[in-house]
């Protein structure tokens, strides 16, 4: 089992940057397999970004394809979410999520869940 808390949501305005993170309980974080998601006002959740095991691998969707990076720090049991040049449609409740298992985008497969933070991007 392991327990997922994010932080670093809050208000920015467009063009702004904000760095999420997740801190992970427990000893095997570095079996989990992580993800970013998120879910917008009346929208459904969609994936954000992967990282592997290991953080040799990452995968964003286009939408946010060289404005965020995500990162993990398997000794601080934390993965990270760096989000630059911000625009309103990136407002959304932003989630953490894991599993022990290979590369998917499929939400529905991750084990574990973090409660969410907000971020609030202002035009």
């Amino acid at each position: 089992q392991v327990r997922l808390v994010e932080s670093g949501g809050g208000l920015v305005q467009a063009g702004g940057s904000l760095r999420l993170s997740c801190a992970a309980s427990g000893r095997t974080f570095n079996r989990y397999f992580m993800a970013w998601f998120r879910q917008g006002p009346g929208k459904e959740r969609e994936l954000v970004a992967t990282i592997s095991q290991s953080g040799g691998n990452t995968y964003y969707a286009d939408s946010v394809k060289g404005r965020f990076t995500i990162s993990r720090d398997n000794a601080k049991n934390t993965v990270y979410l760096q989000m630059h040049s911000l625009k309103p449609e990136d407002t959304a409740v932003y989630y953490c999520a894991g599993r022990q298992g290979p590369f998917s985008t499929n939400s529905y497969l991750y084990n574990y869940w973090g409660q969410g933070t907000q971020v609030t991007v202002s035009s």
